[in-house]
């Protein structure tokens, strides 16, 4: 099992961690850049928490 295999098992079995991980991410990259681009983080946020993990997402 490839590194790439153990990263998408943990993320199906830790959903809710990876992506709360996401979610603070991507507040660091609002804040750091002023609240400039809320909208595109906010996008880029849900896009990556849609494709990790198997359980919800946050919202």
């Amino acid at each position: 099992m490839g590194f790439a295999d153990k990263a998408k098992d943990f993320a199906d079995e830790h959903d809710k961690q990876v992506d709360e991980g996401i979610e603070k991410a991507g507040d660091q990259i609002d804040d750091r850049t002023g609240n400039r681009h809320s909208t595109q983080i906010d996008k880029g946020v849900d896009q990556a928490q849609q494709r990790t993990g198997t359980g919800d997402t946050q919202q």
